[in-house]
């Protein structure tokens, strides 16, 4: 029971004293005595300078009745606190709050949870009040500590459990509230207050995750659940707190988040981790999106020692985040994301490397198989993200990372990639080779540029087809596949898919469109290096089925995108080609891979004959498939890449109707207005330096006559080596390689460059030119009967019009191929 006191100390007491005094019943049963009540509130409206010493007053009498355990008294001055806080709003009200607030301090010290529960009811309303001026000296770090041990509450009952941690987060969520309205907010963002809010929000939704594990979004939380369940609370005042966050103190709301997830060992599995950062991503302002990713990249740094299933999961967390942050602002972390991916991808080979030495070394380590796994599991995450991100980017920065990618490709004998690979052995290479190729095929996903051009710079294209002719199957795959992904701009590939004779072309419905202009300059300067790359990579000798098909694709969709009548002249003088060199076999290949070649031949003229509507063209073709598919059949792609094929002992004995002829097809394409001259020049690929870089032998073994012809394109400062004097011995030097010096090589270079990207024009009239020059030359030379001293090795037979000049001694000397007309 209260104190009385005598009438006649009663009335020497302070008036506000008496009022307060009044309030409280003599049976704390009865409550609140409301008429007293209201007599004290206007005296506190009226006199509001009274405030802080009724407040006072009433915090004396709350102290003792929460010692003395009067839980009835207790509840009643609190009850009057609250009446009084929401009816007065002045500047005097400030006094009165540290009142209030030493008040809710000792409730939420005391042991019982009812007391505890109603001081952060108090406090509650309390935060929800808007003050006029801000508190410059008001600290809430007490009741942060207070709430968040609240959020970790033990308590053997658990419906008294459950309803103290809500308390703790609704205590939270007012601190929240109060603070980020108030002039000195940043204080509530330091990060000794964040260490303990963070993880006693992340506490209460792990909760929920544990008993709740199901798959898919979640149902909407109904107002009473939210009121009931922690985890639905927590995970309110979670977002609420994010959503608040700003520039300067995003990385402090995020950091509690790594260490909660890194004590609790929650990124194997990663459900919840995924669950917390979808929160996050989804809650904060997009334009700070960027933050959240440089810290993921930063913990996954800090990480990069730990188990592959612990790195899996921080990087599947990020790929999340950059799945949400790609559809809105991504800041400048662009590079900086593909740059940490690539690095750790180049990590993970490198473990997977030495694991895979360590189990050869000791054969009795039974982790060696999981340890495998699990990088693989890493890479393969590692992939997908930087896919995925690539695919969101837009065109101008997709290139600039298709770009870097590229750079960091390693190929055998050259240091232009910027990946260190100094830790990795042979093995290691190809497989980052592999995974950076497979990182640059999910980039390349998708992309649609108008013009060739843009897809397929000279810079990124000379890159990217030098391991088309690494002796490896699977990389040769790849870059193919990355060509489609960016020459396919109607989305015609799916309709090529598998290699096969295919009765009706229209029945594809093929989109396409006229070839611009751009698309022919990029054919005329860069389409014979894209022959040549088909070429040698149809004589690979480790080539299987899916090789011949993406080769297949590859003719089709130049057919389809970028071909006019010259480029499909060049396409068919390939096919020919390709033909030829199976029937002659120069490079040793097995029965299969000669049948390979010649199904990929027969396939691609059907193709390209109907695509073209040639008639005659088309009949020809149709008529030596007929053939083939009754006297052949492992010459079509339907029977050679079948299980079990039959193949021949040899193709020297077949007949010439089961071959494409090029007199036929020039016959045929000749009277449909086609400019057929070239095809009667059979196709020869270019030499280049690619052949030493990509560990391949050379086609040839000596300088191509067409390198010769092409020498007056080469600038000197020396006028007159343009007509140096033509004799035996400057035939025998320029034929002769083995001792070429630095300066001739370097000659060469700049020739292939030049035979490469000058238009066919220009080339075909420098040809033309040389020859002539050549031809005089010779002609001079046997005008003057110059004869050198007679060597053994032979005599050399020059034709020259219908004259044939012979007993001409030659030196003892090789002429591979070579051929002066």
């Amino acid at each position: 029971m209260p104190t009385r006191v005598c009438c006649c100390c009663s009335a020497l007491r302070p008036r506000y004293k008496r009022l307060v005094d009044n309030i409280f019943p003599e049976d704390p049963k009865d409550g609140l005595v409301k008429a007293d009540m209201e007599k004290l509130t206007f005296y506190a409206v009226s006199a509001p300078e009274k405030l802080d010493r009724i407040g006072s007053y009433l915090a004396e009498r709350l102290s003792r009745d929460v010692v003395r355990h009067r839980s009835g008294y207790v509840l009643i001055a609190m009850e009057a606190l609250d009446q009084l806080l929401m009816a007065c709003h002045s500047q005097s009200i400030k006094p009165f709050v540290e009142s209030f607030l030493h008040m809710v301090a000792k409730l939420l010290e005391s042991g019982e949870p009812k007391l505890q529960v109603l001081g952060t009811n108090s406090f509650v309303k309390f935060a929800n009040i808007e003050e006029d001026t801000p508190s410059y000296h008001r600290r809430y770090d007490f009741f942060v500590s207070r709430f968040s041990a609240m959020c970790h509450s033990c308590h053997s009952d658990p419906e008294i459990r459950t309803e103290i941690r809500i308390a703790g987060i609704r205590g939270i969520q007012g601190v929240v509230r109060k603070t980020v309205n108030d002039e000195l907010r940043a204080t509530i963002w330091e990060p000794q207050h964040m260490d303990k809010i963070v993880p006693s929000l992340l506490f209460n939704m792990q909760k929920i995750e544990e008993v709740d594990s199901r798959i898919g979004p979640p149902s909407s939380p109904s107002a009473a659940d939210k009121e009931e369940n922690p985890a639905v609370l927590a995970e309110n005042c979670f977002r609420e707190l994010l959503g608040r966050a700003t520039f300067g103190n995003m990385n402090n709301a995020v950091r509690p988040v790594f260490a909660h997830l890194d004590h609790h060992k929650l990124w194997d599995p990663n459900e919840f981790a995924v669950h917390c950062f979808k929160i996050i991503m989804y809650s904060i302002q997009a334009q700070y999106s960027h933050h959240v990713i440089q810290e993921i990249l930063g913990h996954l740094d800090s990480h990069k020692k730990d188990s592959p299933r612990v790195r899996a999961g921080i990087i599947q967390v990020l790929l999340e985040a950059v799945a949400i942050a790609a559809k809105g602002s991504i800041g400048p972390t662009v590079l900086e994301v593909f740059n940490t991916l690539l690095k750790h991808l180049r990590l993970s080979v490198e473990f997977e490397a030495n694991d895979l030495q360590e189990g050869s070394v000791n054969s009795a380590n039974l982790n060696t198989s999981s340890k495998d796994n699990d990088e693989k599991i890493v890479q393969n995450a590692i992939i997908q993200t930087i896919g995925f991100f690539g695919s969101n980017l837009p065109d101008y920065q997709r290139s600039e990372i298709m770009m870097f990618i590229m750079g960091k490709v390693p190929v055998f004998g050259t240091s232009t990639h910027t990946l260190d690979i100094s830790q990795l052995r042979e093995l290691g290479t190809r497989r980052i080779q592999i995974m950076l190729l497979r990182s640059l095929l999910m980039v390349t996903s998708g992309y649609k540029a108008k013009t060739i051009v843009t897809a397929l710079p000279g810079s990124f294209l000379d890159p990217l087809l030098s391991p088309s002719l690494m002796e490896d199957y699977e990389l040769r795959q790849l870059v193919l596949e990355v060509m489609h992904n960016l020459m396919d701009r109607h989305d015609n590939r799916a309709k090529l898919r598998g290699i096969r004779i295919i009765p009706d072309v229209a029945d594809l419905k093929i989109k396409r469109e006229k070839i611009c202009r751009q698309d022919t300059s990029f054919m005329k300067k860069n389409g014979q290096q894209l022959y040549r790359h088909i070429y040698l990579g149809c004589k690979e000798d480790d080539n299987v089925q899916k090789n011949y098909e993406l080769l297949y694709t590859s003719l089709a969709l130049i057919t389809i995108e970028l071909a006019n009548e010259e480029v499909v002249i060049d396409l068919i003088r390939l096919a020919i080609a390709l033909q030829d060199s199976a029937i002659i076999n120069e490079d040793n290949l097995s029965m299969f891979h000669r049948c390979g070649i010649m199904a990929l031949v027969a396939a691609y003229l059907n193709f390209v004959s109907q695509m073209i509507a040639v008639p005659a063209f088309c009949q020809h073709v149709s008529k030596v498939i007929e053939i083939r598919t009754l006297e052949a059949p492992y010459f079509l792609p339907e029977h050679i890449f079948r299980d079990k094929c039959m193949l021949p002992k040899s193709l020297e004995k077949h007949e010439k109707n089961l071959y494409f002829l090029t007199n036929k097809i020039a016959e045929s394409l000749g009277g449909s207005g086609y400019s057929v001259e070239r095809l009667s020049v059979p196709y020869v690929p270019q030499v280049t330096d690619e052949d030493r870089l990509s560990r391949r032998k050379s086609i040839v073994d000596t300088v191509s006559i067409q390198v010769d012809i092409l020498s007056n394109s080469i600038p000197s400062d020396d006028v007159v080596s343009n007509t140096e004097e033509i004799t035996f011995e400057a035939l025998k030097k320029a034929i002769d390689t083995s001792g070429m010096e630095e300066q001739e090589k370097e000659k060469r270079r700049l020739v292939i460059e030049k035979f490469q990207k000058a238009p066919f024009e220009e080339i075909a009239a420098q040809c033309e030119s040389k020859a002539n020059l050549l031809h005089d030359r010779l002609a001079q030379i046997l005008e003057l009967t110059i004869r050198p001293p007679p060597s053994p090795s032979g005599t050399l037979t020059i034709t020259s019009g219908h004259a044939q000049y012979q007993s001409v001694p030659v030196y003892e000397m090789k002429f591979p191929d070579l051929c002066v007309y």
